[in-house]
């Protein structure tokens, strides 16, 4: 059963109904239900599909394309040489398909385009040189690769220079519909629940497909990463080894990003891993924020030379925080570890990072959804002995001169603001406006868990927002 989707579902669908031959490509980390959707949309139902394979050379990937060719209906297929003669033999087998829209799925590409095999110039002579002089051709094609699809087809300044006529990046499931893809499975869940395992897990719908009913959250998270043989403990080696062709320098950059949670300028990461991996440390940033595993911004005051970039996959941070090197024995680690310091260290900089990944819903909450606005961290580090330095976990800088300046507090229960922490917010108020100069109205927001605990200081705030209303 397909959950969410809804947008992605109907535009596939109103693809299929054009009066002209569309190139297509669905693109999103691994996971993410890329597959799922293509084929749950088109019921299964495809006048050809093929599947590309991971670390396999030019021969294999051609013997699998011929058999795909042949389970689709080719009766005599010839032995490929080349990715030409398997273009073309799809072209002739596509002839004989009779009249209507011909669906053509080609899922995981990328790793058909091993080295000098010259499979993106025999696509691109497929795609210009016969399916496009046709008004029935629907090509579809998927990858987890992300900065394949990207750089090879969206971005293409060769022979499939703007071919694409659609492209769809699947993101992650949002709080809202991980509750519902979990109610589709009869898993019952409080919101506060599915709050805590999104922080978890994200809003990836393979990862939740491991829930299992009748048990606790807590438990199920267990059931994972920490029993033995679990289903997902090793998964983090096999999520970067599938998105990119040499993972190691892209692991040594989300491990250094980990690390720091305001996130790192360019020259601080290309320091701390030692080495700028032959100036390609752009294209790896560039690649990881295209799959959503890390956030570039630019402080209120600052040149686009001083981003930081911020590791803000849930997964990646569960990972290197409880699973990565962890040795403990114990298929209850995650049950016993609840309430414990590392714990709540971890839950408040996973519960922030959620609302970075629902900053939609927090615009909606606080009634400004139609003004333009930049999102950012903040950090000002002393220059002086005398200054103490200012951290701001979220702001909104708003186009009708407004910044919301966003403190996110993780509790369990009602979060009660104190006389200190009172003193505290003020103080961040003035160093952010005497540091930044700004002429706006700043406005304090809180944004928790449960709420803010009604008290004298409770109304220093200008709007307070619960976990509740990211669920919209």
């Amino acid at each position: 059963m397909l959950v969410g989707r809804q947008y992605e579902q109907k535009l596939l669908l109103e693809i299929a109904r054009s009066d002209k031959s569309e190139f297509v490509a669905v693109y999103g980390r691994r996971r993410i239900g890329k597959t799922y959707l293509v084929r749950e949309t088109f019921n299964y139902n495809f006048a050809f599909q093929h599947t590309g394979v991971q670390d396999a050379e030019k021969e294999v990937q051609l013997a699998r394309f011929r058999k795909s060719l042949a389970d689709a209906g080719m009766r005599k297929c010839p032995k490929l040489k080349d990715w030409f003669d398997a273009f073309d033999a799809l072209g002739k087998f596509l002839e004989g398909c009779g009249n209507g829209k011909k669906i053509v799925f080609i899922d995981e590409m990328p790793w058909m385009d091993t080295p000098k095999s010259g499979f993106l110039s025999a696509l691109e002579n497929f795609w210009n040189g016969w399916a496009t002089m046709r008004r029935d051709i629907v090509l579809i094609v998927c990858g987890s690769a992300t900065s394949w699809i990207v750089s090879k087809l969206v971005k293409n300044y060769g022979g499939l220079h703007n071919r694409l006529t659609r492209q769809i990046l699947l993101k992650p499931f949002t709080l809202r519909e991980c509750e519902l893809y979990a109610a589709a499975r009869d898993i019952i869940m409080t919101r506060q629940q599915i709050l805590q395992t999104y922080m978890v897990l994200g809003g990836v719908p393979y990862y939740w497909s491991y829930l299992r009913r009748g048990y606790s959250w807590a438990q199920n998270i267990d059931k994972m990463f920490f029993e033995e043989n679990a289903d997902l403990r090793d998964e983090f080696d096999a999520l970067y080894s599938s998105l990119f062709r040499n993972p190691e320098p892209y692991i040594q950059v989300v491990t250094a990003l980990g690390k720091k949670k305001a996130g790192m300028t360019r020259g601080e990461i290309a320091s701390s891993i030692g080495q700028d991996h032959g100036g390609t440390l752009s294209k790896i940033l560039k690649d990881l924020e295209l799959c959503s595993f890390i956030r570039s911004y630019t402080s209120i005051g600052k040149s686009k030379k001083d981003a930081l970039y911020q590791l803000i996959d849930n997964f990646t941070l569960f990972y290197f925080r409880f699973v990565e090197g962890n040795s403990i024995k114990n298929p209850q680690f995650w049950s016993r570890s609840i309430g414990g310091g590392t714990y709540n260290a971890w839950s408040g900089l996973a519960f922030e990072r959620v609302c970075f990944q629902h900053v939609d819903q927090i615009k909606q909450a606080l009634g400004v959804t139609g003004v333009i606005s930049g999102v950012y961290s903040w950090l000002y580090r002393p220059k002086e002995n005398y200054e103490t330095g200012v951290q701001i976990d979220m702001l909104l800088d708003r186009a009708d001169d407004v910044i919301d300046l966003c403190e996110i507090k993780y509790t369990r229960g009602l979060y009660e603001i104190s006389k200190q922490y009172s003193a505290e917010l003020h103080r961040k108020v003035s160093v952010f406006q005497s540091k930044t100069e700004t002429k706006k109205a700043v406005f304090t927001v809180m944004i928790t868990a449960e709420g803010l605990a009604p008290n004298a200081y409770a109304g220093d705030i200008q709007n307070s927002i619960t976990a509740e209303e990211l669920f919209t």
